[in-house]
């Protein structure tokens, strides 16, 4: 079966070679879709490749949100890199989650190189299920994948009444301070709490200056990248995507990043019996297995008691921080996750927008599975978040 366009290819070629239907020619224009027929195609596509309807849809489902959060660098523009790795046998289309040990309040699980989305699903049902029971849980995931953005499962354990701390390990991304190899992955982590009338507060972060997909995201847009996110292969700063991605990610905080990520590598990685440092695969390299590692501890809010007061608090303590004086350059005070809500919100009314090279991939997909390519939406073709 032919490969799908990834973001390190060349797409000199036509818009048919690239999509293989003349009837559906992406532009250099974004293409503007609706969340529900963009899930409605992913999952199809992912069914076609041998995923089970359930993981298909769940899958489907961290991406579109991702894209209505405005995360577009955790959108749509992975599926062809899942659906390669699929197709390569470096994740398996069938996910079989395995238990190593389980003390109760402690599991460690084994994704068996399953879809990562699945295998952490898996574990926040888990976490969730024995934090009720024992107040407090820990479960540590070995030989996972990439999944996606952190807060779409912080946040399910919020939800269910619970504080949660989410850290994964990834792929080399940045040097240790005062070098110049890749050694070194993102290693994002993520808390959410619940929040009351206000929902659920959530961070969700790399400790890179920015995550590696909007480096990706930036080359398929074909625009540059702000000062200070990157340096190419010799290490010198640059504004080129494609040599950030060859080269180095920059950590945040300088030093602080550096270390912060190193020591997520220890919980995530090294604690799990999982693969750590260089030893971890990317979701962009398709034969690669991953070997991620992830560490979810969750904490039932009822433990330390009564839910409601403890929602009170949380309600305050979000009035009180939105309640203050902006600085100058700002209009508002946002608590964290509160941007991701808005957006949301905005997407599901006005549509979704993907970048050309993106909808190009989805067509090659589209044509190579034998499914529908979701029509486009209208409305205008300029998005904030884009």
């Amino acid at each position: 079966m032919p490969s799908v366009p990834r973001p390190e290819q060349a797409t000199e070629q036509s818009t048919e070679q690239a999509t293989g239907q003349a009837t559906e020619q992406p532009t250099e224009h974004p293409t503007r879709v609706r969340p529900d027929d963009l899930h409605a195609f992913m999952t199809a596509t992912l069914r076609a490749e041998g995923v089970p309807d359930a993981d298909a849809q769940l899958l489907s489902d961290t991406l579109v949100v991702a894209e209505l959060w405005g995360h577009a660098s955790h959108g749509a523009l992975r599926l062809p890199w899942y659906i390669e790795r699929l197709r390569s046998g470096a994740m398996r289309t069938v996910t079989d989650v395995a238990t190593v040990t389980d003390s109760g309040a402690v599991v460690v699980l084994d994704g068996r190189d399953g879809i990562g989305q699945v295998i952490t699903n898996h574990a926040v049902d888990l976490g969730v299920e024995r934090a009720k029971a024992h107040g407090v849980s820990a479960i540590g995931v070995r030989n996972s994948g990439h999944f996606g953005t952190a807060a779409y499962f912080t946040r399910r354990a919020a939800d269910a009444g619970c504080v949660a701390f989410l850290a994964t390990n990834a792929s080399a991304a940045m040097a240790a301070w005062g070098g110049r190899t890749k050694s070194i992955g993102t290693n994002p982590w993520s808390i959410a709490a619940p929040a009351g009338r206000h929902g659920v507060v959530v961070m969700d972060l790399a400790n890179t200056a920015v995550a590696r997909g909007k480096l990706y995201l930036a080359k398929e847009r074909g625009t540059s990248i702000p000062d200070g996110w990157a340096a190419d292969a010799q290490g010198h700063p640059t504004t080129d995507p494609a040599a950030g991605i060859e080269g180095l990610i920059l950590p945040m905080a300088g030093p602080k990043g550096y270390v912060i990520a190193f020591l997520m590598d220890v919980l995530a990685g090294v604690l799990t019996g999982s693969s750590f440092g260089a030893d971890v695969g990317g979701p962009y390299e398709p034969g690669r297995r991953s070997g991620a590692g992830h560490l979810l501890l969750t904490v039932d809010v009822a433990v330390m008691g009564d839910p409601r007061e403890f929602s009170a608090r949380m309600e305050t303590l979000v009035d009180r921080t939105r309640g203050g004086e902006p600085a100058g350059w700002a209009s508002e005070i946002l608590t964290p996750g509160e941007l991701e809500d808005r957006n949301r919100a905005r997407h599901e009314r006005e549509g979704i927008l993907l970048a050309a090279h993106t909808w190009a991939s989805l067509a090659t997909l589209a044509e190579q599975t034998g499914t529908t390519l979701p029509p486009a939406a209208q409305g205008a073709d300029t998005d904030s978040t884009y």
